[in-house]
């Protein structure tokens, strides 16, 4: 078996605890704990995965592993630590935003997903162009994936922003600030495997995003 393949039980075992226990001193008795269990491998799978998608993507990926550590500067809620466990590949395209593919734990989801949270001001505008004067493909492509069972977050804005029509056919794609889609995982399984799947089912949105960027 993987390093990683017992990432998932490990990691909603370890969160769980945390979440009943989500302070400074309940974390430093269980640091070495959480390097092992959780660090360890998912850096492991980090790496692994790198080559995978590159091939996927035909680009170079940059991984990145996010910090426990949650940043409550300017948060009511003070407590310390996340109770996920988050990674990302960023695609290193060249364009003006990159795409990214990313692989997420938490208490009550498995979820693999892609795309682009927030779309930088330059590339909003031209998304808006791209869904309005290609609307058939990239609907094309939304709905494509909607059927394989990819979820899309919600649009950003309640109105359809000027100039475009409000009753245009891509309505709901030009409401969106931000373009990802996700898909949940199982508990259990291969985790290469499920995440390689998963992206791979995934690339035509970060294809599609990968073409706006790069206008």
């Amino acid at each position: 078996m993987a390093d990683f393949d017992g990432l998932i039980g490990d990691a909603r075992g370890f969160l769980t605890q945390l979440a009943a226990n989500n302070n400074r001193d309940w974390w430093q008795d269980n640091k070495a704990r959480y390097d092992a269990q959780l660090r360890a491998p998912a850096l492991a799978l980090l790496d692994r995965m790198q080559p995978v998608l590159a091939g996927v993507s035909g680009t170079e990926v940059a991984p990145k592993l996010f910090r426990p550590h949650r940043d409550v500067r300017f948060s009511k809620d003070k407590t310390p630590y996340n109770t996920h466990l988050h990674m990302m590949w960023r695609l290193e395209t060249g364009a003006r935003q990159d795409p990214v593919f990313f692989f997420g734990v938490g208490l009550d989801y498995i979820s693999a997903g892609a795309g682009m949270m927030g779309f930088d001001k330059a590339v909003l505008v031209d998304w808006r162009k791209f869904v309005d004067l290609d609307t058939a493909r990239i609907m094309g492509t939304v709905t494509g994936l909607e059927a394989q069972g990819v979820r899309f977050r919600e649009p950003a804005l309640k109105r359809v922003p000027p100039p475009y029509d409000k009753e245009h056919a891509a309505e709901r794609l030009l409401r969106m600030k931000g373009m990802v889609g996700s898909v949940d995982l199982p508990a259990t399984g291969p985790l290469e495997a499920l995440l390689g799947d998963a992206f791979k089912l995934l690339w035509p949105l970060n294809e599609m995003l990968v073409s706006v960027a790069e206008a």
